[in-house]
């Protein structure tokens, strides 16, 4: 199955159920609390891509490469569709990008941008393709805190761990970091799980009162 019909099946799930399939079938943190969007109407869905970010220094060679350079290296052989996923590099209320260097994004066909950093321009970000989630606006220019350092390595977001191919998801109400091995048996958890809560909502409508209240009724709540 490609991304987009694993998108297509996505876009028809919550959040929480899939932190909930997530938590079925692992034991490490993977949900993210809710961040912020110039669009909060977009969803964001796609395999990741990294971009880890370190407090800054003049003095490491590394330092001086950029974020076009390391966008490129994060993006070479990534498949349509992917997130590029920005750690905040112990600084998460410095600006970690704008609109103008990730209007790349909109160039080469990213589905979006996730960090727990903040970014600047939202007006801007907003008028894209992709879809923008972080830790909230910035105005100030964050190259004098946080620099751009390394390219498709394992970062931290929002206090989950995050490797390149993961699969991420962000909404209004959250996000969650998926492994790519398991993906498609998340999402087969998640339909799963919203299915069950259907049936019990229609169980909770023709419920007895009494016999619930009483405690005669038979359990059928997950």
């Amino acid at each position: 199955m490609g991304n987009e019909q694993l998108r297509t099946r996505v876009e028809q799930l919550g959040c929480a159920s899939l932190v909930d399939a997530m938590g079925r079938i692992y034991h490490h943190r993977a949900h993210l609390y809710p961040l912020t969007s110039p669009d909060p109407s977009r969803m964001l869905f796609g395999p990741v891509v990294t971009i880890a970010f370190i407090p800054y220094r003049d003095d490491l060679p590394d330092g001086q490469l950029g974020l076009a350079a390391l966008f490129y290296r994060a993006i070479q052989g990534a498949p349509p569709g992917a997130v590029l996923v920005l750690s905040a590099g112990g600084y998460p209320d410095a600006s970690h990008g704008g609109g103008t260097k990730l209007s790349r994004l909109h160039d080469h066909g990213l589905a979006g941008v996730l960090t727990d950093g903040r970014l600047r321009d939202f007006a801007e970000l907003a008028s894209y393709d992709f879809a923008t989630w972080c830790g909230g606006e910035a105005t100030h220019w964050g190259g004098d805190t946080v620099m751009p350092f390394a390219a498709n390595v394992t970062v931290e977001v929002g206090g989950v761990c995050v490797t390149p191919g993961d699969y991420a998801y962000a909404d209004r109400s959250g996000g969650v970091i998926i492994p790519a091995a398991s993906v498609h048996r998340v999402v087969d958890e998640a339909e799963r799980i919203e299915r069950d809560d259907t049936r019990f909502r229609e169980q909770i409508r023709t419920e007895d009162p009494t016999a619930v209240r009483d405690g005669t009724a038979a359990r059928t709540e997950p």
